[in-house]
């Protein structure tokens, strides 16, 4: 998934009323209301330039960038739309009751996603912590004291060694013990087997690794752990698109799944973890509510939510199940021409329409990106760059395989206009 490493080396009503369901409608039913109900005014949404002052900026020291390296938390993660922004301005309105609206939110991200139950986190990195709390201590309130003491506990976390990447480390947060099953090289069913034991609280699969050379597949492993009936975590923080992926982890066998609120223009600081429904509630009983009211002194209390946070997530999630994603990718496409045909003249100067992967790899299609090489090799690509991030305004850009990648997918409004025309005073001779 992305990182800031590449960056830093160069609507919903305040009552939640809208959609009040029935317990006999299914999900599926669900899923056609609020998708028909938003997609009139949600088609082909695309975050705007806001309306500000330079006042807050200058207060704070910073100066606005135009994000062209993509969804980063290191760059703010997104700008929300008009009706994500006019969800949280309602909220703020009023106090409510968090614990409510933490129930209401999950119902409504549930029925969105086909799962039996669903809690808004703060962000897919909290999710993996909280989710593997929940396994380990599942409904026992002295056990949510006890952690990241796991004493007692069941507390090996299972993963293919071939899948081991940075944000698996958030298992140890919450007492988790990673345990590496197979080689770098290869990973088989048996030893799967072999591994799973008593002291086997959970097993941990990263989405985006699904399908790489030598390694179980999710369906593969999720046979072995219904058969050991040891809970299956899937990290899938941006595997948001095509919208239909997003249950498809529980048909293969997830009993949890983590997603990061940000790849789909909700809030950086949010996400939400869904599944099956007991689990879902040891991650309520763990976390921060009713830490100061409850019975127990609970080890989610450090993971706090606001209410703005929470109906952001929600109000986004739904415009994003309700968006034309072909003219979305579409406008990305048109932007990248665009770009190109401005700096077609320009000697020495090679563009290619390319597709910026959430964990930074260049492929063909879809087109989200302009990729330009330089006669004068990378070490010119990267003073274009730091010319781009120093210059006014700042241009975020990307270096990768000694390419300049300019990523269009969180520009604003004509912002591919203005670095077109930033690219022209650079790099004309």
């Amino acid at each position: 998934m992305k990182s800031s490493r590449v960056f830093l080396q160069q609507s919903l009503q305040l009552s939640l009323s809208p959609f009040t369901f029935d317990a006999s409608c299914s999900a599926e039913a669900r899923r056609l209301v609020i998708h028909h109900t938003l997609v009139s005014d949600t088609i082909h949404r695309q975050p705007k330039m806001p309306t500000t002052t330079s006042n807050t900026f200058a207060k704070f020291g910073v100066r606005p960038v135009i994000n062209a390296c993509g969804i980063y938390t290191d760059l703010g993660g997104t700008v929300f739309s008009p009706r994500v922004w006019q969800a949280m301005q309602e909220i703020n309105q009023s106090f409510v009751r968090m614990v409510d609206l933490l129930e209401h939110s999950g119902e409504m991200i549930a029925a969105l996603v086909g799962a039996e139950a669903a809690r808004v986190v703060p962000g897919a990195s909290a999710a993996i912590t909280l989710g593997t709390a929940a396994c380990i201590a599942g409904k026992d309130g002295h056990a949510w004291e006890q952690l990241p003491d796991t004493s007692g506990l069941k507390s090996e976390v299972l993963i293919q060694k071939a899948h081991r990447y940075k944000y698996d480390r958030m298992v140890r947060i919450a007492g988790g013990r990673l345990i590496e099953v197979g080689t770098p090289a290869l990973t088989t069913a048996a030893e799967f087997e072999k591994a799973c034991s008593a002291r086997t609280a959970m097993v941990m699969f990263p989405a985006h690794l699904d399908g790489r050379s030598g390694t179980l597949s999710l369906r593969e492993v999720s046979h072995i752990t219904r058969q050991h009936g040891v809970p299956l975590l899937v990290d899938a923080a941006y595997m948001n698109y095509p919208t239909s992926i997003m249950g498809e982890y529980l048909d293969a066998g997830a009993d949890l799944i983590c997603f990061s609120a940000k790849y789909f223009w909700g809030p950086n600081s949010g996400g939400f973890i869904c599944g099956r429904r007991n689990l879902i509630e040891a991650v309520a009983g763990i976390d921060f509510t009713r830490y100061e009211s409850g019975k127990y002194l609970t080890f989610g209390r450090p993971f706090k939510l606001d209410r703005h946070t929470i109906v952001a997530t929600v109000a986004a999630l739904e415009e994003w199940f309700a968006m034309d994603h072909d003219a979305r990718w579409l406008s990305y496409k048109n932007k990248v021409a665009a770009m190109r045909a401005q700096l077609a003249d320009l000697q020495d100067v090679v563009t290619a329409a390319r597709y910026f992967t959430m964990d930074e790899r260049l492929i063909d299609e879809p087109v989200s990106c302009m990729t330009i090489e330089l006669e004068g090799g990378p070490s010119q690509v990267e003073r274009v760059s730091n010319e781009l991030l120093a210059g006014d305004p700042s241009i975020a850009t990307v270096v990768l395989d000694d390419k300049l990648v300019v990523a269009v997918d969180t520009l604003l409004d004509d912002q591919h206009l203005q670095i077109a025309a930033r690219l022209r005073q650079i790099l004309r001779p």
